[in-house]
């Protein structure tokens, strides 16, 4: 701590990242002008499932902010770019091309975002007035003014494409991943008010044995997180043949998999209550049998059971894409690599593939087990409970200050290097 101090680089980066992370915090309480705040907040505390998209939103949804859809866009557009990759032969080739063509990537991302951004808004707001209405209460927007609806529209997606430069600058001039470091704000913050829930309720009791799970959760995620496969790999140095290790990790997937799992699983309890306005016979029994089974309040074994494979899927999916194991068998070979006991080539990438599915089956099922474990044990408690932080919440801290850890040492590592010169 006191080199970190000390270091005049790395002091500026520590407090630059700290600078744009108060920005960041005061974008998400500015609400878009002609918003009903006070109806949002009415629909906000009688749906919980709501409660999970402000989640996916790092808390834009809760006041109707200038950045209310948060970072989604630009997610969605990576992912898309991802998939072209696979079908688009041009676009696979630029993810070959390693720093050239990733500049070409991130540029045609940011292109995408923008139309993605500016039709989420309007689906955001059509959402957002049909629960409201569906409540009882009043439009959070006035879509009959065709101003005032293009206007909110122009203004989220110019606080998406923002809030995009933002994480960019914190990425350049902080310390860590400017997306990570923004997440990890929103659950942090999140917190305090968690934890006032059970003390100003006087559970104390149920208090200390959630922070003891809870603390008992991140070291085991901290050793999950930690940990990687290491192949070994055959290679020719100098006359003769030495042995290494080509690490793949466990989670390759990051939290992906938990964003999709989460807004699908969240989807049909608001999909029920908009149905619930129906006066069908065959739309009533559906919004009966969603809100009754999907309801994130009083989840049933079917919603965690879905959620559970939800997260398995996606993260099988995801990798599936992300790790091209003929691209690296590929690789392995041109290097004069080998893997003892494995052909090149197809053999190499089925062995590849084999393993890194192994992984994926054990990090992916331990996760989605955090995932769903408060769920579990309120059914058996009948009794609507959560760890001091969520489960993901609890992976995304733990990933994201390991990194920071990293970094901070790597640079006061750096300072002491350079004394030697």
């Amino acid at each position: 701590m006191k080199s970190i101090f000390w270091i005049k680089s790395l002091r500026n980066k520590i407090i630059a990242t700290l600078a744009l992370v108060l920005v960041y915090k005061f974008l998400s309480v500015i609400p878009v002008p002609w918003a009903n705040v006070a109806a949002l907040e009415g629909i906000m505390d009688a749906n919980k499932g709501l409660a999970f998209f402000s989640a996916l939103m790092w808390g834009g949804l809760e006041r109707f902010s200038i950045i209310l859809m948060g970072l989604s866009p630009y997610i969605n557009a990576v992912i898309i770019i991802q998939l072209l990759g696979v079908i688009v032969p041009k676009i696979g080739d630029m993810q070959k091309e390693w720093e050239a063509g990733q500049k070409k990537i991130n540029k045609m991302t940011r292109w995408l975002t923008l139309p993605i951004a500016f039709v989420q808004s309007y689906g955001m707001m059509i959402l957002l007035n049909t629960l409201s209405a569906s409540a009882g209460g009043w439009a959070i927007i006035d879509m009959t003014d065709l101003n005032t609806v293009l206007m909110s529209m122009v203004i989220i997606t110019a606080g998406t494409i923002f809030l995009m430069w933002l994480w960019e600058v914190m990425t350049e001039y902080g310390i860590g991943n400017g997306i990570s470091i923004i997440i990890t704000a929103w659950v942090l913050a999140a917190t305090p008010g968690v934890i006032m829930n059970y003390i100003s309720g006087a559970q104390f009791s149920l208090f200390f044995w959630l922070l003891l799970a809870t603390l008992a959760i991140i070291y085991v995620i901290i050793k999950f997180t930690e940990w990687n496969r290491r192949i070994p790999i055959i290679y020719s140095r100098t006359g003769r043949e030495e042995k290494s290790y080509f690490p793949i990790k466990v989670n390759q997937a990051g939290m992906i998999p938990i964003i999709f799992a989460v807004s699908i699983v969240t989807f049909p309890t608001i999909l029920g209550q908009i149905l619930s306005r129906s006066s069908g016979t065959a739309a009533s029994n559906v919004s009966a049998f969603l809100l009754q089974y999907f309801d994130m309040s009083n989840p049933s074994w079917l919603l965690i059971i879905v959620y559970f494979s939800l997260v398995l899927a996606f993260s099988f999916f995801y990798v599936s894409i992300t790790f091209n194991t003929e691209q690296v068998a590929e690789n392995i070979q041109k290097r004069g690599w080998y893997i003892p006991g494995i052909r090149p080539w197809a053999d190499t990438a089925k062995h590849l593939e084999r393993v890194s599915n192994r992984l994926n089956l054990f990090w992916w099922g331990f996760l989605a087990l955090i995932a769903v474990l408060p769920y579990i044990i309120g059914k058996l408690m009948n009794q609507s409970i959560d760890f001091i932080i969520s489960g993901a919440g609890l992976i995304i801290i733990v990933s994201v200050i390991l990194d920071l850890i990293r970094k901070v040492d790597a640079e006061v590592k750096m300072f002491d290097y350079s004394k030697f010169k």
